[in-house]
């Protein structure tokens, strides 16, 4: 199977409603990736709430407007993953969260979502989406990639995982910078040099 990455643009959004409309999906129909970008409430609101329809509605006119929201991921076509990531500036709720602060003033890019339906699970998805966006940054000369995944030492539930497992971030040679809650570790990556 050929697996193949597209940015998010309105050409592409159709692709991403497949996804977020898929099977084991409704925490993403309920955050639409919004929840990072924004400063405030905590928890993810209902899939069907008006607080949904207005993140779905914000996301595409980021991806409408032209901004780095993420990449959607393909086999032989068919979207089957995705993944949020940007400058970390974009992301409000990041700069508040005394875990997942900065650790730095370096100028960073952050990971800060994997979506990928029940069906296509345990196939490396989440892998490949992790490659792709690590060269994506390549390719645009980002200095510093970041991301917040998830450690535990037993099997997490589906719905913990969105942030990705730390051991897929160490196996792409990403290295742990911070650890402000036993779980929540902050890994880095230079992508010019990987």
């Amino acid at each position: 199977m050929r697996f193949t990455t597209k940015p998010l643009t309105n050409q592409t959004w159709p692709d991403l409603e497949a996804i977020f409309d898929a099977r084991g999906c409704s925490v993403a129909r309920g955050c639409w990736c919004m929840f990072y970008r924004r400063s405030g409430a905590a928890g993810v609101p209902s899939a069907y709430g008006e607080r949904a329809q207005q993140s779905r509605k914000d996301l595409r006119a980021l991806a409408e407007g032209g901004a780095q929201v993420g990449l959607i991921g393909y086999r032989d076509g068919v979207p089957v993953g995705w993944v949020s990531f940007g400058p970390r500036e974009d992301f409000a709720k990041l700069r508040r969260s005394p875990v997942l602060k900065p650790v730095d003033d370096e100028p960073v890019w952050s990971i800060v979502c994997f979506v990928v339906p029940s069906e296509h699970r345990g196939q490396g998805v989440a892998k490949a989406l992790l490659a792709a966006a690590v060269a994506y940054c390549r390719k645009k000369r980002v200095r510093l990639l970041e991301a917040y995944p998830v450690d535990k030492a037993h099997r997490a539930h589906d719905q913990d995982m969105w942030f990705g497992a730390k051991s897929m971030f160490d196996a792409a040679g990403f290295e742990e910078v911070a650890r402000r809650k036993p779980e929540r570790p902050i890994v880095r990556i230079r992508p010019t040099a990987s």
